[in-house]
């Protein structure tokens, strides 16, 4: 008879999802998951299969609460560009806790379309915020809040860029004063 388990798999996936966060796909071992989460090599591999569907796991996680915050941002009160602008000091104001950069972008470098289901996966993510913002942008448009003369859809993926672009800054030692100037920039364009 299997013995149960003794450990919480939500937190497991959890400090699986920080350490890869950190260090990559890549660059997270086997030690370090059973580091990061307390747990054995069988528990590991016996709960989640392989590092692989662990990996997607905390992927999944790491978009549904970090989605959870942009989509409240969006779905809430005030103008399109004030919505901007706080998703954009998400950015500048990331809680200390957290590695630099982003689970997402990081993974997008490093799976790129090699590796068909991760690319649908992080495609189906990049939809959802993308679908979310042009659609935000647009009311903006219409309320006169943000400049007509691009479409929304080229304004959301400017968004976009932009958010991943000051991740990567961050995580490359870049100073909140260096966040906020591209915030800034960023928000001058709309």
């Amino acid at each position: 008879m299997a013995r149960p388990k003794q450990f919480d798999e939500t937190q497991a996936v959890d400090a699986a999802m920080r350490a890869f966060w950190s260090a990559g796909y890549e660059g997270t071992s086997t030690q370090d998951l059973c580091a990061a989460t307390g747990l054995g090599r069988s528990s590991i591999y016996n709960t989640f299969v392989s590092k692989r569907d662990l990996f997607e796991r905390a992927l999944r996680r790491y978009m549904a609460e970090k989605n959870a915050g942009v989509f409240e941002v969006l779905d809430g009160p005030g103008s399109a560009a004030d919505k901007v602008r706080a998703l954009l000091w998400q950015v500048v104001d990331s809680p200390e806790g957290d590695p630099l950069g982003c689970l997402v972008v990081n993974a997008t470098v490093e799976f790129g379309l090699r590796d068909d289901e991760m690319a649908a996966l992080l495609a189906a993510d990049r939809d959802r915020r993308l679908a979310a913002l042009v659609a935000t942008l647009a009311a903006g448009q219409h309320a006169g809040e943000i400049d007509k003369s691009r479409a929304p859809a080229d304004l959301a993926q400017f968004v976009v860029a932009t958010i991943g672009g000051m991740r990567v800054a961050a995580r490359g030692g870049a100073s909140r004063e260096t966040l906020v100037g591209i915030a800034t920039v960023a928000l001058s364009c709309l």
